[in-house]
């Protein structure tokens, strides 16, 4: 992978290579201390220092709780322009099985999605930036708390980031396993799916379970909104419009009564779109269909739609920007530049929804088998570099110097 990066002239990719066994070293760290969203505490900490020993020129804590932001300007700042660069911090609540050095440290915490990864990709990236200053503008970089299901994306944007640092476009990037190591992917529009949550309440008139007739069963109900919920997508939407409705969970009674009629029963699952008109049919229709299948078997049905994260939507303009940038580092033959989407969620979407921007994948592979959110994941350390990198060339290449003061 490297020779194949540098054959394509990644000269960014050359300089952090010289620093990777340290990017290795956090990383390592990290992913052996992992902490949940919004409790971050040792990770901004060791994120703050990093980037001060980097030499950026400020360092900005306690955005959203533990968001860090640090500004690197480059050589020049008379365009006045300014381009983020995000990275997520936190881990799971999931316990970490393997025999690793570095594995996790905390009983039933784990980095299980590469977030320690990203972490300290972006510190590289800051390490090169302050040490070249190759660009005309000013490099925002953003450690954010909280994307697994906390929203730290919007707590950072209410809390002010894009007020504090006025970014005119924004880009992330993810590990991906299923890519080969050295691959980047992005498309031009939809990358990740809206995320919703759905909670459905069936309330009927529980009693003795020899006695039926007496009831209204909640669990037939029930059984009932979950076959015919699946029809929404199938017979509702069209077949070229993504969906996903999924209830995954169903609590009611009590398995220690094998002869009562529970009075409730309550489902939960999630609703996956690509587009704002699905997402508000397949709503309108799941309610519909609940509260008429309820009724017709004499019970109610009261059904609660969150809406968790909107989908990710790349701008076309910066995608392909994006792109550019990634051929020129890896060449044409290792980017996909027309990536299909995945139905999982990401909350850097609040962003795209804010300011322009994309967000890419990486490719990192998965020699056991262990894709994201795997008890056995774990990050591929040898990507360090190339991920860095990446960051890099979206800041020089997207604030580039005047012709007139070369590098």
């Amino acid at each position: 992978m490297q020779a194949s990066v540098l054959r394509a002239g990644g000269r960014a990719f050359a300089h952090i290579a010289q620093f990777h066994p340290e990017l290795t070293a956090l990383r390592r760290d990290l992913h052996a201390h992992p902490e949940l969203g919004f409790e971050e505490v040792y990770t901004a900490a060791r994120v703050a220092d990093a980037l001060r020993l980097c030499g950026v020129d400020e360092v900005h804590t306690g955005i959203a709780k533990t968001g860090v932001v640090g500004l690197v300007r480059g050589r020049s700042t008379a365009s006045g322009r300014l381009l983020g660069l995000r990275a997520d911090m936190d881990a799971l609540p999931m316990a970490e099985q393997g025999e690793r050095d570095w594995r996790s440290a905390r009983s039933g915490l784990m980095h299980g999605c590469g977030h320690d990864g990203h972490t300290a990709m972006l510190v590289g990236a800051a390490r090169y930036l302050a040490e070249t200053r190759n660009f005309d503008g000013t490099a925002v970089l953003i450690f954010q708390p909280g994307e697994e299901g906390f929203a730290g994306a919007r707590a950072m944007l209410e809390d002010g980031l894009f007020d504090r640092f006025p970014v005119q476009s924004v880009f992330a990037m993810h590990n991906w396993p299923a890519m080969a190591p050295g691959t980047i992917g992005l498309n031009s529009g939809a990358m990740m799916a809206a995320a919703d949550r759905v909670t459905i309440r069936v309330i009927g008139k529980g009693g003795h379970g020899a006695h039926p007739y007496q009831t209204v069963d909640p669990v037939l109900v029930a059984a009932h909104i979950i076959t015919a919920a699946q029809s929404i997508v199938s017979r509702n939407t069209r077949p070229v419009d993504a969906a996903v409705l999924s209830l995954c969970a169903m609590q009611a009674g009590d398995l220690g009564a094998m002869s009562v009629v529970p009075g409730e029963a309550t489902l939960v699952g999630t609703v996956r779109t690509f587009d704002a008109a699905v997402q508000a049919l397949v709503e309108r229709r799941l309610s519909e269909l609940c509260t008429a299948v309820a009724q017709g078997f004499g019970a109610q049905a009261e059904v609660r739609f969150e809406r968790i994260y909107p989908a990710t939507i790349n701008h076309r303009a910066q995608a392909l920007f994006a792109g550019d940038v990634a051929e020129r580092l890896v060449g044409p033959e290792r980017l996909v530049r027309d990536m299909e989407p995945s139905m999982g969620a990401e909350d850097f979407s609040f962003m795209l929804q804010a300011r322009p921007g994309a967000y890419l994948r990486i490719g990192q592979g998965a020699p056991d088998g262990c894709y994201l959110h795997n008890s056995r994941y774990d990050f591929n350390d040898d990507i360090l570099p190339l991920g860095a990198a990446l960051h890099a060339g979206l800041v020089e290449q997207g604030m580039p110097l005047p012709a007139s003061n070369p590098t």
